[in-house]
């Protein structure tokens, strides 16, 4: 799920700090579970060798550029749904991936 606002403001966004993690680090331990993630510093992860997600933040809002295809996209990720939503994608796309 893309937003035109998020858009709109993508280059203003700062890359997430260790306090902005701490308010998903319930959604990092999941994604370290999943075994084709391997996470290279907090909140920074890659598949392979190639960047996958890492998130930003932007007037109090949490926000992950991930790849679930070719391009990086921004998704919100500050409510527990958005969590969900954006976990359950990663989940898809790393199972057609195989």
């Amino acid at each position: 799920m893309r937003c035109r606002e998020v858009q709109r403001h993508a280059r203003w966004v700062r890359h997430a700090a260790p306090n902005d993690l701490d308010h998903v680090e319930a959604l990092l331990v999941e994604l370290r579970k999943l075994p084709l993630l391997q996470e290279r510093r907090r909140g920074d992860f890659s598949r392979g060798s190639r960047a996958f997600a890492h998130f930003h933040e932007d007037a109090g809002d949490l926000y992950v550029d991930v790849r679930l295809d070719d391009k990086f996209q921004r998704m919100r990720v500050t409510s527990l749904g958005e969590q969900a939503d954006f976990f359950s994608q990663v989940r898809m796309a790393l199972r057609s991936a195989c």
